[in-house]
């Protein structure tokens, strides 16, 4: 298989005619003759036995296959770039960069990042999110902040911190449940990739599991999004989840009534000594920052 992986420099051609649709502008823009951005995009499609354009007098059109292929070639080449700029370039010393998960990014680090850039002048924090594993694969990164299993992710880690669940709900719903009991008269709104969920709250509230309607969203964000159109009562992750229930107006049910996630955040990388500095720097403020906030 990894006999048929074309040059690097017959995808780049083949990029740069499939965005412009014309050779002779590919050959401007790579500074190189049309004729020879004719010939090794030829030879790109000898090697993958397929024509990737339709020639016409004057421009190029992508043919089915050149459409399905350009999209995996610029993402592909848009992560070697920013992997070699991360890695060797100018700015390395100066360019952190961060994969983290969107309810941490958005309730967690937001708090603490202008604390951390203050004290480190020059580093520039350059902050991705996502929430699936597929979302962590995309592009460079020095670190990365999960949800879950961290082997699945790097070889290395920390644990940040873990969550506490309770229910919330937009204040008319909130207002109408003064007991365990009343929480099964509204759809409960579940995240379906935890592990942690409506099954241990109603556990701890001394609800029998399966007795309430569910409904699924596929993000905390989401689940809190529903809950404030009333769409039901979702669970509160906190600390992670205080900044996005407080900007959905959301409150709290039954008051006190809280139970423990099983999950937990982790600092994610590969080996702590190729760690470059800003990561370093940046891994050794999170770490101590989280303990002072007294989140556990």
């Amino acid at each position: 298989m990894a006999g048929r992986i074309p040059s690097l420099n017959w995808l780049k051609v083949f990029e740069a005619a499939a965005r412009t649709e014309s050779f002779a502008r590919a050959a401007e823009q790579l500074n190189m003759s049309a004729a020879a951005v004719s010939q090794q995009v030829k030879s790109l499609e000898e090697r993958l036995g397929a024509p990737l354009f339709v020639r016409q007098a004057h421009s190029v059109k992508l043919t089915e296959a050149g459409r399905a292929y350009l999209a995996p070639v610029q993402q592909s080449l848009m992560t070697l770039e920013e992997a070699t700029e991360g890695l060797f370039g100018k700015s390395r010393e100066q360019g952190l960069y961060v994969h983290c998960v969107l309810i941490f990014a958005h309730g967690v680090l937001s708090r603490g990042l202008p604390e951390f850039e203050a004290a480190h002048p020059g580093l520039s924090v350059v902050l991705s999110t996502g929430n699936s594993a597929v979302d962590f694969q995309q592009g460079f990164s020095d670190l990365k902040i999960i949800f879950g299993n961290p082997h699945a992710y790097g070889a290395e880690s920390d644990r940040i911190m873990g969550e506490w669940l309770f229910p919330v709900a937009a204040p008319e719903i909130a207002d109408k449940i003064s007991q365990p009991g009343d929480l099964l008269d509204w759809p409960l709104i579940e995240v379906g990739t935890h592990r942690s969920g409506w099954r241990q709250m109603l556990e701890e509230v001394k609800v029998m599991p399966g007795a309430g309607k569910m409904v699924y969203a596929d993000s905390t964000v989401m689940a809190m999004a529903m809950a404030r159109a009333g769409r039901g009562i979702a669970l509160a992750r906190a600390p992670a989840s205080d900044a996005e229930m407080r900007g959905a107006g959301l409150v709290t049910c039954l008051d006190g009534a809280r139970v423990r996630g099983s999950q937990t955040y982790h600092l994610v990388y590969d080996d702590l000594r190729a760690l470059r500095p800003p990561a370093r720097r940046f891994r050794d403020w999170l770490l101590e920052w989280v303990r002072q906030q007294g989140w556990d």
